[in-house]
């Protein structure tokens, strides 16, 4: 248990960092994040281009595809200084849809995606079904032999973020009776497949989509023989960003609400003086910087065996927690006003809520430390 507690922060995470800090907060100021509410793509492609300029599409792309050759550990920096400022892109179902590739790609699948995804070109993740299964090797979508080196789709995605946009979806199917993992693009879609959804999280992009009536060549299936441990890979990595932006959503609406009470009276004082503001408060700091220390313990140690397991799945049941935590108070505080979708607080609330359905809330994986610690 030792191991558990180190926080590794490298030269590169402290560069990136620096300059995500600076980026995010002059290119998502809150009422741009509110005007992108009501936008198509809900993202600024001039946005998504500078950040494809910065080079952080391929922070965790090796070198020989394209990439800088780093990993998860300098990408969590970046993601959580968009989650402070609410920032949203493509990037996360992007750089997951390189590391599933990554992790069960053909070596030709590799050289053709990765340059790409490494430059601009967005992808994203289809996993989830109607039973909302987070165990990822629970399918019931399929591949077919449909002749001719062909494969026939069928069956529901759901939850499928930034798939309008994206120029490859990694899609889980059951083919030949056990999970399996393939690159579809649009192109291989029927004409209506995608439909948006309504999330509770308007700042993002979601969509359902139908992959009955598709077909794929089997060159677009990856990897069979990795693709449980590609399927592993992918849930622990998701999880690790999801941490990594509720962290820096956390600091963003403790930091609003603390601005609130120094500036709100009522009975003619502060209200940041009364106890009842103060001690919650304060909690939810100390909590954030619990949560905050093991985000990057698991950062520091996601690439170890067993141990980045652990790490990854306890950051994200107490980022989860506190973000819950923080922007609940946040909205109690601002009083009637925080119960109104102009307050911020809203967003965050929100936020946290998509956070927690997405790759299992903070019991799921306190079920999984259990068994894993027990």
């Amino acid at each position: 248990m030792q191991e558990l507690g180190r926080i590794g922060f490298n030269e590169a995470q402290g560069d990136l960092l620096d300059v995500a800090t600076v980026f995010c907060r002059e290119q998502s100021p809150i009422a741009r994040v509110r005007a992108l509410i009501d936008s198509e793509t809900g993202h600024e492609p001039a946005v998504w281009s500078q950040i494809a300029e910065l080079g952080w599409l391929g922070v965790a792309i090796p070198e020989a595809f394209g990439g800088v050759g780093l990993s998860l550990t300098e990408v969590v920096p970046l993601v959580e200084q968009m989650g402070r400022n609410l920032l949203s892109t493509p990037f996360v179902s992007t750089t997951l849809a390189a590391q599933a590739i990554l992790a069960g790609g053909t070596e030709a699948q590799q050289q053709a995606w990765l340059p790409k995804l490494a430059t601009g070109a967005a992808g994203t993740l289809a996993l989830v079904e109607a039973s909302g299964d987070w165990d990822l090797t629970h399918v019931d979508c399929t591949a077919q032999d449909a002749g001719g080196g062909r494969l026939a789709l069928a069956g529901q995605k759901l939850l499928v973020s930034d798939a309008a946009t994206a120029a490859v979806i990694v899609v889980s199917l059951r083919f030949e009776g056990r999970p399996a993992l393939a690159l579809v693009e649009p192109g291989d879609l029927p004409i209506g497949a995608l439909r948006r959804e309504t999330i509770i999280d308007e700042t993002r992009r979601a969509y359902a989509v139908d992959l009955t009536g598709a077909t794929i060549g089997r060159e677009a299936l990856m990897d069979p023989e990795r693709a449980a441990d590609a399927l592993a890979h992918i849930h622990l990595a998701a999880n690790l960003l999801a941490a990594a932006e509720m962290c820096g959503g956390t600091q963003a609406v403790i930091d609003y609400t603390l601005d609130y009470a120094r500036t709100r009276k009522q009975f003619g004082q502060l209200i940041g003086a009364y106890q009842a503001v103060k001690h919650p408060l304060v909690e939810a700091y100390v909590r954030y910087e619990q949560a905050r220390s093991h985000l990057y313990a698991a950062a520091h140690s996601f690439a170890e065996q067993g141990t980045g397991e652990i790490a990854t799945r306890m950051a994200k049941a107490i980022a989860d927690q506190v973000f819950s935590y923080a922007s609940d108070r946040a909205i109690q505080f601002h009083g009637g006003f925080g119960f109104t979708y102009d307050c911020d607080a809203q967003l965050y609330r929100r936020r946290a809520i998509w956070h927690a359905s997405q790759y299992g809330d903070a019991g799921y994986h306190k079920k999984k430390l259990a068994d894993l610690l027990l």
